[in-house]
């Protein structure tokens, strides 16, 4: 999802063309969107480790090339490896949790969960980072997951177990975002993007690995069918469609980079949300699917809670 592809330019020199700023956060957000879909297309034929694998194999040298121009090293501070390490593993498995979930839920519902991160991490920056949490923040927060419960419908019998993989994924995500901020200023964001997709490479070799001759019987759960089918020798096509994540991966992450250098993060950061509509137009025209209104109120509530939360800090910074 979009959080393993913003990359912030910590050194880079800040300038303000909020307009530009836009442009790039959305074609960002629509290039991000398109790897979703892909890997909801595909996933009913291949195993998540191995789009995994296509995506972070071919983003990583295209990475590496960006690092090396940014930076000039991919080094990491000794004292700081375990962090980055974590966050890696974290994302990794965040990101894997996403795919698997949008293998069987709408992508709508799957990105509505994801928008929960930044209640997320609201929720542990006191705790973690010992950040001062106001009051309005808990009470946004509340209504944030409370928006989750309208969305999962925990105990029904429409209740989707996958909706869990998605909850995990923002919670996942939430907490690489924690790291993260820990690491300001001693690891540049580029090195932590080129090793945060070698993690994802990692991970996708040893599930293969694992799950290399599974037996893969009828009517599984999409997800877990996802999770455990053996690599496929793909088409050309579907060639096509997966080493397409990797090229699409890294230009969001330039594009993401650009956007938060353009513009400042409280005006740049709402336009996120075009995400729900990117994953709307996908499920209709592609999977012939649509939220229903249970995932559109309850999306509704976690966007609002999301944003006001947004507005009410950048207020309180000022």
């Amino acid at each position: 999802m979009r959080s393993s592809s913003r990359l912030a330019l910590d050194n880079a020199p800040r300038s303000d063309s909020p307009g530009l700023a836009v442009v790039c956060l959305c074609a960002a957000i629509a290039l991000a969107s398109s790897i979703d879909a892909i890997v909801k297309f595909l996933s009913g034929g291949y195993p998540v480790h191995q789009l995994l694998a296509f995506r972070a194999g071919m983003a990583l040298p295209l990475l590496a090339i960006f690092v090396l121009w940014r930076e000039g090293t991919f080094s990491v501070p000794r004292s700081r490896w375990k962090l980055v390490g974590l966050r890696g593993l974290i994302m990794a498995s965040a990101y894997l949790g996403f795919s698997m979930a949008v293998a069987t839920l709408p992508l709508a519902s799957g990105v509505a969960l994801y928008f929960t991160m930044p209640l997320f991490v609201a929720a542990f920056a006191g705790p973690v980072l010992g950040e001062l949490v106001p009051a309005y923040r808990w009470l946004l927060i509340a209504a944030g997951f409370t928006g989750v419960l309208i969305m999962i419908r925990p105990g029904s019998t429409v209740f989707e177990p996958a909706a869990l993989l998605a909850l995990y994924s923002a919670f996942g995500y939430g907490c690489s975002q924690l790291i993260t901020r820990s690491l300001t200023g001693q690891v540049p964001s580029a090195i932590l993007a080129f090793w945060g997709n070698a993690f994802y490479l990692v991970l996708a070799l040893f599930l293969a690995v694992v799950f290399s001759g599974f037996d893969n019987p009828e009517g599984m759960h999409p997800s877990i069918a996802f999770l455990t089918r053996n690599w496929q020798m793909p088409p050309p096509a579907d060639f096509v469609l997966m080493a397409s994540t990797g090229f699409l991966s890294a230009a969001a992450m330039v594009l993401f980079a650009t956007a938060y250098r353009l513009g400042e993060a409280s005006f740049v950061a709402p336009f996120e949300y075009s995400a729900m509509l990117w994953a709307t137009l996908y499920g209709f025209f592609v999977f012939a699917d649509l939220p229903d209104a249970y995932t559109v109120t309850g999306g509704s509530v976690v966007a609002l809670a999301g944003l006001v939360m947004l507005w009410l800090d950048t207020r309180a910074r000022r």
